[in-house]
């Protein structure tokens, strides 16, 4: 026997018929049995020595310091993070688990309210070309009539009219504008001109637009309509943020509160905005009663907005412009009964006709009730309030997009979550844009 090394002499112990625990081989990679002392790789007898060494010195130092008894049963610990602060990763993912004063817990208290993350709406995108139109537009002399012509040269000089436009809020389109004799001349449809200026003039054209979605958003949501500072708290007494929501901005609503006789809603942590500031959206895919199909178009008159749902999902959804007090956009049922690519629209409500409008090519029409439509509106910006004589007011860009969704026969449903709009049939006449 060589120095260092060490054999037993007495028999080892097997399991069984010939089986034993396995031990290392000598040979790298190979498992031997404990009962092969062939393959035993001997084992050191100056380690054994120094491991049990260092293990009793262990033991003692830890004996030497243990602290003093705690009081605490083994056997029932205290109740985890009863009084202790979480890490805020833990917080977030197991809130029920932590005490409500942690590092992480206003964050927490922010998901739960699902401000933290604040996740985007689940908006789909849309072509741009929405909102491109074949015509050029121009705003008429309100007091004095459009006098119009068969030819370009009788128009610059003003000779053998062919019709008259009366004077009022009028507005034509124009496919080409031309010099003649140093003054514009406007061609509004083959054959017929209008005198023009010194220039070709042209209005400036909306371009605000609604949103699709690819699913229905979890929670309300809706736009700014006038440049609003929001609020630390609801309440109109309350400390401002100095921090401003401009027109068309985007918001979501996480809570409601009343205070008084005055809804305020949370668009941001400690960030409120009265109800007045917003229209809004709050989305319903269920089917409204009397529609009979699982695609229509909800037009709400308190907030101003229409929502267009398909397959008990919310697709698309803007702000409108519907009609004021004594020309309401009528509540109620209905179906698209007609569409057109553009009509002309003119009409005058007052017995002496101070209200006359003449609304050349207007774009994307889809009439519902009586002469009540929803269309494009290239002659304002002002989406979010009541303006028209009853028509459903919507951007050029909204109103294409939904003129391609809709067809002869898509249910309307118009509705006012206030009371305030009438609904007594005889209050109403034949609407207009």
């Amino acid at each position: 026997m060589k120095d260092g090394e060490y054999h037993s002499t007495t028999p080892e112990p097997t399991l069984g018929s010939g089986v034993a625990c396995p031990s290392r081989s000598d040979r790298p990679g190979i498992i031997g049995r404990l009962g092969d002392s062939k393959r035993a790789r001997p084992v050191n007898r100056r380690i054994l020595v120094i491991g049990f060494l260092l293990s009793g010195l262990l033991s003692l130092a830890a004996s030497n310091s243990a602290p003093a008894a705690t009081g605490w049963d083994e056997a029932t610990p205290p109740t985890p993070f009863e009084d202790y602060a979480c890490a805020p990763r833990l917080q977030l993912r197991h809130p029920q688990r932590c005490a409500g004063n942690g590092p992480g817990a206003a964050i927490a208290e922010l998901a739960r309210r699902g401000l933290y993350p604040r996740m985007p709406l689940p908006t789909a995108s849309l072509d741009p070309s929405l909102g491109d139109l074949p015509f050029t537009y121009v705003r008429l002399s309100d007091d004095s009539p459009t006098r119009l012509y068969g030819s370009a040269e009788d128009a610059r000089r003003e000779i053998n009219e062919t019709d008259t436009i009366e004077p009022g809020f009028d507005f034509l389109s124009w496919s080409e504008c031309v010099f003649v004799d140093g003054k514009a001349v406007y061609m509004i449809a083959p054959g017929v001109y209008m005198p023009g200026g010194d220039s070709c003039s042209r209005i400036a054209m909306p371009t605000f637009h609604g949103l699709a979605f690819s699913r229905t958003p979890v929670r309300p949501f809706g736009w700014i309509l006038a440049a609003t500072e929001t609020y630390r708290v609801p309440g109109p007494s309350q400390a401002r943020t100095g921090n401003t929501l401009n027109r068309f901005t985007i918001v979501q609503i996480y809570a409601t509160q009343t205070i008084g006789n005055q809804v305020w809603y949370e668009v941001g942590p400690d960030e409120w905005i009265e109800q007045s500031a917003i229209a809004k959206v709050d989305p319903d895919p269920r089917i409204p009663a009397g529609v009979q199909d699982d695609r229509w178009i909800s037009i709400n008159l308190f907030e101003q907005t229409l929502a267009v749902y398909d397959q008990g999902e919310l697709v698309f959804a803007t702000m409108t412009a519907t009609g004021l007090p004594g020309w309401w956009t009528q509540p109620g049922v209905f179906q698209v009964y007609k569409k057109l690519e553009t009509d002309t629209m003119s009409g005058a409500f007052a017995a002496d006709r101070s209200d006359y409008y003449y609304l050349q090519n207007v774009p994307w029409v889809l009439y519902f009730d009586k002469a009540r439509a929803m269309h494009g509106a290239y002659w304002h910006n002002g989406y979010g309030y009541p303006r028209s004589h009853g028509c459903v007011n919507l951007s050029p860009f909204d109103s294409h997009w939904i003129y391609n969704w809709a067809n002869e026969g898509t249910w309307v449903y118009v509705w006012d979550p206030s009371g305030k709009t009438p609904t007594d049939a005889e209050l109403y006449g034949s609407g207009g844009a």
